[in-house]
C-alpha cells in the first residue's frame, strides 16, 4: 500500500527526488571524510571545524530566504534550482587543491551558496504538486531519496580511499584529495534531469501578486514555529562533531564513510515511514517525538566509549531525521498559502540559519574548554526545552488550512 502511494506521486516529486539522490551521492563522498581530513591532515581544531560548518550552513540558510522570496516574485522556481545545483558541481572539485582549513572554508562556503539558492524554490516546487493530505508523504519521499544518495556516497568514498591510500588507516593529504576530485560527477547528471524532467506547470496557480518581504505577511502561529525551530537548532550542531566522537570511540577513518552510510540508510527507511505517519497522526506529534529522540542520542554521545556504542547511536540518530524532516517541511506548507510558500520556506531555513553557526561554535567551544561530554549534555538539554515550546504551536487541520493551497 505504501509503495502504491509513492508510485502515484507527481512527476516533479520523482524528478527532484532523483536530483537530490545524485547531489547527495556527490556531497557524501566528501562529507564523512572531511572532519578527519581537517583534524588529522590539516591540523584544524574542533572550534575551527565548528566554524567551517557553521559559517557554511548559516550562509546557505540565509540565502534560502532570498531565493525563496525571489522565486515568489518571479513566479519561477526551476531556474533557481538549476543554478544552485550547477554551482555545487563546479565548486566541489576545488577541495582537491586545498592546503589549509581556511581554503576548505572558502570551498564549503561556495558550495553552500548553491544549496542556499536551490533549497527554498525546490521545496516550494514540491509543495505545489501535492495536496495537503499527501505532503508528508511527498517530503518524506524526497528526504528518503536525498539520504539514499548519502548511502551511495560513503560506499564510493570508502572504496576510493582503499584504492588510492597506501595506508587506509592514515591517508595522506593528496590521497584524500584524489577522492574529493571525483565527487562532482554524480551531480552533473542531475543537472540534465532538471533540464529535461522538472516542469513548472503546477506553478500556474500561484498568484502574480507575491508577498511583501516581511514577517507581517505571516500569522502569529507561523512566527511561533520559526522561533521554536531557531531554539532547537541552537542544540543541533554540525554532524562533523559526531564523526569526531565516533573516531574517538575507536572507529578508524576507512570505516567512517561506512558508518555514515548506515546512518543514512536508517534515514532512508525512517523518512519513507515518517512522512506518511505525519499525514496520518499530525506533524507536531512526529516532530516532538523526533526532538526528544535527538536529545537521548546526544546524551548517549556524551558518554560513548566503544565503537559498537557509536554504531548503535548513529543508527538511532537516523530515526530522528525520519520523524522530523518531512514533517517540518510539510507543516510549513500547511501553515501558509501557495503564493507565500517560497518566502515561507526561506524564513524556515533562515530560522535554522541564524542559530546553526552559533550552535556549532558553541558545541566546539564547550568541547575545547570543558570536554566532549559537557558539550553533548548541553545540546541534549536545549533540545528538550525546544520540544516543550513546540507544544505551543498549532498544527493546522484541513479546515484551518489556507483556502488557496
Amino acid at each position: 500500500m505504501l509503495w502504491k502511494n509513492y508510485k502515484n506521486l507527481p512527476r516533479n516529486v520523482w524528478a527532484l527526488s532523483f536530483v537530490s539522490l545524485l547531489n547527495d551521492t556527490s556531497s557524501e563522498i566528501i562529507y564523512p571524510l572531511l572532519p578527519t581530513f581537517l583534524a588529522l591532515s590539516l591540523g584544524a581544531s574542533p572550534l575551527a571545524i565548528g566554524a567551517i560548518e557553521g559559517i557554511a550552513e548559516t550562509t546557505a540558510s540565509i540565502l534560502k530566504l532570498f531565493s525563496g522570496y525571489l522565486s515568489d516574485r518571479l513566479n519561477s522556481r526551476k531556474s533557481l534550482v538549476f543554478i544552485g545545483y550547477a554551482l555545487a558541481s563546479v565548486t566541489r572539485p576545488f577541495l582537491a587543491f586545498v592546503s589549509n582549513w581556511e581554503q576548505v572554508l572558502f570551498v564549503r562556503l561556495t558550495d553552500r551558496v548553491g544549496k542556499g539558492i536551490r533549497g527554498a524554490p525546490r521545496d516550494a516546487l514540491l509543495a505545489a504538486e501535492v495536496p495537503h493530505e499527501k505532503r508528508g508523504l511527498a517530503f518524506g519521499f524526497n528526504r528518503a531519496a536525498d539520504h539514499l544518495g548519502a548511502v551511495f556516497g560513503p560506499i564510493i568514498a570508502s572504496i576510493l580511499l582503499w584504492i588510492y591510500a597506501r595506508n587506509p588507516d592514515n591517508p595522506t593529504v593528496s590521497e584524500y584529495q584524489n577522492v574529493f576530485l571525483l565527487a562532482s560527477i554524480p551531480i552533473v547528471f542531475g543537472l540534465f534531469v532538471i533540464i529535461f524532467f522538472v516542469k513548472e506547470d503546477g506553478e500556474s496557480e500561484i498568484k502574480q501578486t507575491a508577498p511583501k518581504f516581511s514577517l507581517k505577511e505571516f500569522d502569529a502561529n507561523f512566527k511561533r514555529f520559526l522561533l521554536v525551530i531557531a531554539l532547537f537548532t541552537l542544540s543541533n550542531s554540525s554532524d562533523a562533531f559526531l564523526l569526531l566522537r565516533a573516531r574517538d570511540a575507536g572507529i578508524s577513518p576507512p570505516l567512517l564513510p561506512i558508518l555514515w552510510m548506515f546512518l543514512h540508510l536508517s534515514k532512508v527507511i525512517s523518512s519513507l515511514i515518517g512522512g506518511s505517519l505525519s499525514d496520518k497522526f499530525g506533524r507536531k506529534k512526529l516532530i516532538f517525538s523526533g526532538w526528544v529522540l535527538y536529545a537521548l542520542v546526544y546524551l548517549g554521545f556524551a558518554f560513548v566509549s566503544e565503537a559498537w556504542q557509536a554504531w548503535t547511536l548513529f543508527l538511532i540518530y537516523g530515526i530522528y531525521f525520519g520523524l522530523t524532516e518531512g514533517a517540518e517541511k510539510a507543516l510549513v506548507a500547511d501553515l501558509v498559502s501557495q503564493e507565500k510558500r517560497g518566502t515561507a520556506f526561506g524564513l524556515y531555513n533562515l530560522a535554522f540559519g541564524v542559530t546553526v553557526f552559533p550552535a556549532s561554535l558553541l558545541l566546539g567551544g564547550i568541547w575545547n574548554w570543558f570536554g566532549a561530554s559537557a558539550a553533548f549534555i548541553f545540546s541534549a538539554g536545549l533540545s528538550i526545552l525546544a520540544a516543550i515550546f513546540l507544544l505551543s504551536v498549532s498544527n493546522p487541520t484541513k479546515e484551518t488550512e489556507p483556502v488557496n493551497s
